[in-house]
């Protein structure tokens, strides 16, 4: 049996239309027949060669959804016919120091679906029961399957961020600040949007959604932040996020990849401020998000694209024409 799948066999270079056979599910996994899978920018950064050392040939994709097919002999959790959700998070080893202590999203010997593990840009894919989640009911399959990294890993940013935060600032407002937008207004906290400089439309999305402020990233806001979360991949933000931030703020880092970042004085620094980054997520993460999702409610503005017309998707990413997410129709 074949199914249709979307193959990188090279970085920087278009993704192929290709006919492949379904996987089979060893012992640990589930076959899942795909019906969704949203773009992420990272799919973007491995498909420009930015993230290296990829499985190649590789099908990208690591925000699926779909149901379960096929279950290998030692699973329990899930039976034919469970929808599911796969994440970025693949496999953890469970042995590691990192896994032992609770931080298995820093694991050594980690692997991530549509990076080491073939992913959700393609009719069927297999994956490790341990690392799926239930979706929650009332989220259709196309508005379900941006949680699961711009959420998911958006919520460990947020988290990141700290508690005693009142006016939080994004920097880039994409798929993953679209979601978490709608998580700060529900904890009563005040969202301020930067986008890139011109980016009148991005600008009134985001106060659509209930931004207090929005701005071009080379702006400092009305008033000193208490944290804020860069979403863009670009190094000169950092500088201008701990300009914009308060005494004892946080900058929080949540790309997998960002261009350099330039030398910047200290003084911006000082005063307790902190700088961090934000690694892939937990198993945990995703178990509280998506608890949590459903409760604010989060809503997900999607734009569908046809599995065939990937590129597109992957070249609107890139030039910035996505206002919320783009998620791949597969079934």
């Amino acid at each position: 049996m074949l199914m249709r799948a979307m193959l990188l066999e090279a970085p920087r270079q278009p993704l192929r239309l290709v006919d492949l056979p379904v996987p089979k599910p060893n012992p640990e996994q589930v076959l899942i027949r795909v019906h969704a899978c949203a773009v992420c920018r990272t799919d973007l950064h491995i498909v420009d060669g930015e993230l290296t050392h990829p499985k190649l040939p590789l099908i990208p994709g690591h925000q699926i959804v779909g149901i379960v097919e096929a279950v290998g002999e030692r699973v329990e959790k899930f039976q034919l016919g469970d929808r599911v959700g796969v994440p970025w998070l693949g496999y953890t080893c469970g042995q590691c120091r990192y896994c032992v202590s609770g931080r298995e999203n820093l694991c050594d010997y980690a692997k991530f679906t549509g990076y080491n593990l073939d992913g959700g840009y393609a009719e069927y894919t297999v994956a490790d029961h341990r690392f799926c989640f239930f979706i929650p009911e009332g989220y259709p399959d196309l508005q379900a399957a941006p949680l699961l990294c711009g959420g998911l890993i958006g919520y460990r940013a947020y988290r990141m961020a700290g508690d005693n935060v009142e006016k939080l600032g994004f920097y880039g407002f994409g798929s993953a600040a679209h979601i978490l937008n709608q998580l700060a207004r529900y904890h009563g906290r005040q969202v301020f949007a930067f986008t890139r400089a011109g980016d009148t439309q991005g600008q009134e999305f985001a106060r659509q959604l209930g931004a207090v402020w929005t701005g071009s990233s080379d702006e400092l806001p009305p008033e000193p932040l208490d944290a804020a979360i860069i979403f863009a991949p670009v190094g000169k933000l950092v500088p201008a996020a701990l300009r914009a931030i308060a005494k004892g703020g946080v900058v929080v880092c949540a790309g997998i990849h960002m261009s350099e970042i330039p030398a910047f004085s200290y003084e911006i620094l000082w005063e307790e401020r902190v700088l961090r980054s934000v690694a892939n997520l937990t198993r945990q993460d995703g178990e509280e998000f998506l608890a949590l999702a459903p409760q604010v409610p989060i809503h997900t503005k999607v734009n569908l694209f046809d599995l065939s017309e990937a590129n597109e998707a992957l070249d609107a990413l890139r030039s910035g024409k996505i206002e919320g997410s783009a998620v791949l129709v597969v079934d």
